[in-house]
C-alpha cells in the first residue's frame, strides 16, 4: 500500500515541529517563538527585558523600547507618535526639553522651541520673528545690523539715526573713521591731496587746509638743501642751517674742500661754496 509522507515543518534552530504552532519567518527560515526571541529579540532600554515577538519594537539610534516603555524621562508621558528630543541618553518630550534646556527669547522672553529657527548674538537668542530693527521694526534676519545701547538696528536705520557723514563723500561712517580739523572722514576718503594715498595711521602735514603725505609735501613745498639738493622737511625735529636764503641739512653743512662739519663753527663763503676758516684763509 502507498504511504503518504507529510513534509516536515520544523523550527530552523531547535528542529521541533511547528505544525499547529505560532512561528516567525526570518530570512525565509521559520523559528518557533521561543527560539526567535532568544536569538533575535532586542532588549528594552527602559525595563531591560526582551521585546517579544508579539510586542511592538520602537527604536531610536540603535536603541529599543517596548511601546509602553517609550516615554519622557521627566514627566513619563508617552512619546509614541509624538516629537521628542534626546539629552544625555535620555528622551524628553518637547515641553520638558524646552523648560529644562531651551534658550529663552531675549525679546519676548518665551521659550525657543527645539527645531525652530533662532538668531544668536553675543550669548543672547531670539525667535527669528522677534529679531527686529528697533527703529523700523522689520525683521533683520541674516542681514547686517549694528548694536547700540542694547538695541539692534538695521544698517539703513542706524545710518539715518546715528552715523556721522564723511565730509568728503557725504556718506555715513558706520565703523572706524578719522577726525581731521574737527571733521569726520572715512579712512579710505582721508587721502593725500597730491598722491591720493590713505593718510590714516601715517605721518602727514597740511598746507592751506589740505593734507599731504610727507613725501608730497616735501616735493611740493619744502626748501631744498644747498648741499644735497634734497628737500628739507623741517618736520619731526629735523635740524637745518639757514644762511642768506639758503638752507642745509645739518649733515650737509660741511666745508666744500675738507668736508669738515661747520655746524656751530665759523665759516667763510666763496660764491656758492662754504669753507672752514682754514681752507678759506687763502681767499
Amino acid at each position: 500500500p502507498d504511504t503518504n509522507m507529510t513534509e516536515r515543518f520544523d523550527c530552523h534552530y531547535c528542529k521541533e515541529s511547528l505544525f499547529g504552532k505560532k512561528y516567525i519567518l526570518r530570512e525565509d527560515s521559520p523559528y518557533c517563538v521561543k527560539c526567535y526571541e532568544n536569538l533575535y529579540s532586542n532588549t528594552c532600554e527602559e525595563c531591560k527585558k526582551p521585546i517579544g515577538a508579539d510586542c511592538k519594537d520602537l527604536s531610536y539610534k540603535d536603541r529599543h523600547w517596548h511601546e509602553t516603555c517609550f516615554h519622557c524621562f521627566q514627566c513619563k508621558n508617552s512619546l509614541v507618535d509624538k516629537p521628542f528630543a534626546a539629552k544625555e541618553e535620555h528622551l524628553l518630550c518637547t515641553d520638558c526639553y524646552s523648560n529644562e534646556y531651551s534658550s529663552k527669547c531675549n525679546e519676548c522672553k518665551k521659550t525657543i522651541m527645539p527645531g525652530t529657527r533662532k538668531m544668536e548674538y553675543k550669548g543672547n537668542s531670539w525667535h527669528e520673528t522677534c529679531f527686529i530693527c528697533y527703529r523700523c521694526q522689520q525683521p533683520i534676519g541674516t542681514k547686517s545690523f549694528i548694536p547700540k545701547d542694547n538695541q539692534n538696528f538695521c544698517v539703513p536705520c542706524y545710518e539715518k539715526q546715528f552715523a556721522m557723514q564723511c565730509v568728503q563723500c557725504k556718506k555715513a561712517i558706520t565703523t572706524g573713521g578719522v577726525t581731521y580739523r574737527e571733521q569726520p572722514w572715512h579712512k579710505e576718503c582721508f587721502v593725500c591731496t597730491g598722491c591720493k594715498k590713505q593718510l590714516s595711521g601715517q605721518r602727514f602735514t597740511s598746507r592751506d587746509e589740505f593734507a599731504y603725505c610727507l613725501s608730497c609735501f616735501c616735493n611740493l613745498y619744502a626748501k631744498k638743501c644747498a648741499g644735497c639738493t634734497n628737500p628739507i622737511s623741517g618736520l619731526g625735529g629735523t635740524k637745518y642751517i639757514s644762511f642768506e636764503e639758503r638752507q642745509w641739512h645739518n649733515d650737509c653743512f660741511n666745508c666744500k674742500k675738507c668736508s669738515l662739519s661747520l655746524v656751530g663753527r665759523g665759516f667763510l663763503t666763496e660764491r656758492d661754496d662754504i669753507l672752514c676758516p682754514e681752507c678759506g684763509k687763502d681767499i
